[in-house]
């Protein structure tokens, strides 16, 4: 009882942290989003730097907090070589909303501030969708089939638009994030959809070519995070109470011009039927390699020990 009060009070204090924490940098976060408004280039860029300056200490605080109160060990393979100067795409598995907070640890001041591509509408959320603006979160420019079906003209052009809104990225260094399996594992999607992987949902291959579509010739290189969670997957209360004490991470690094070179990907998967396929197979085959990962992660647990981290 007294346990169960003692890690309740820790979560308690923790998502009060939390919140004021978001609170206290979104207010100068929309503040500079308004000034970035300004149309002059060298303003922009500057504001965009000080934005994801912002972006980065809000995370720093919250990595505080996490060694004040949920006290998470993270041991993490595989950081050696990245820059906060270099352009990638990020790729991983999704169990739980603690995934996102991991992420942003493990990655803060290591390559650039993580940004996820965001559907257009999204732009109209009030004060959100400025701030998500302003700190170059890619508004993706997406038709429906069904629009393209009645308006012929207008196939291609959605990419072609998210492509143009992406150029900016050429000179600014760039983190964009893939969650591809489309949504998070659980034991009743795991049941109903269970087949060759032990671990994970099978990847779409969608989202993550669309990345490469837009801005394939940018993104220099692939980043596959494994998240694994030795004590089952957390609720992000369990994680705020300090109840998990310890995670694995894996970083594998690609070369996106492999990718492109090597025609794993071309510029016609939309079009090319068979050119999905190929992308689908290898994507498919990249995730039995984190399964397996997974599998050895998951023997591992009653022998490793959290030893030493370096997130």
């Amino acid at each position: 009882m007294l346990n169960t009060m003692f890690f309740s009070l820790l979560g308690a204090l923790s998502v009060i942290i939390y919140f004021f924490n978001t609170i206290f940098w979104l207010i100068p976060i929309l503040i500079f989003s308004f000034l970035k408004l300004i149309p002059i280039e060298i303003w922009r860029t500057f504001m965009s730097y000080l934005l994801d300056g912002c972006a980065t200490l809000w995370i720093s605080v919250n990595s505080c907090n996490q060694f004040l109160f949920s006290r998470t060990k993270i041991e993490v393979t595989g950081l050696e070589g990245l820059s906060q100067k270099d352009w990638y795409l990020v790729i991983s598995n999704h169990r739980s909303w603690v995934d996102i907070l991991v992420l942003q640890r493990v990655f803060n001041r290591k390559i650039p501030f993580l940004k996820f591509f965001l559907k257009k509408e999204l732009i109209w959320v009030p004060f959100l969708g400025v701030a998500w603006w302003a700190l170059d979160f890619p508004f993706m420019h997406r038709y429906s089939k069904k629009l393209i079906a009645k308006k012929p003209h207008l196939k291609g052009k959605d990419l072609e638009s998210t492509r143009k809104a992406c150029e900016k990225f050429k000179y600014k260094p760039v983190s964009i994030m893939n969650f591809v399996e489309g949504t998070r594992l659980t034991e009743e999607k795991q049941k109903r959809l269970s087949g060759q992987f032990q671990h994970l949902l099978k990847p779409k291959a969608g989202g993550m070519a669309f990345v490469l579509g837009a801005m394939g010739e940018q993104l220099h290189k692939l980043l596959d995070v494994t998240i694994h969670y030795p004590q089952d997957t957390p609720s992000f209360w369990d994680f705020a109470c300090g109840k998990v004490s310890y995670i694995k991470v894996d970083i594998q690094t690609h070369s996106i011009e492999d990718i492109l070179r090597d025609d794993i990907y071309g510029p016609d998967y939309f079009n090319n039927p068979e050119q999905r396929v190929k992308f689908q197979r290898w994507l498919t085959g990249l995730w039995l390699q984190k399964d397996q990962r997974l599998q050895s992660m998951s023997d591992n647990n009653n022998t490793d020990k959290p030893a030493a981290t370096n997130d």
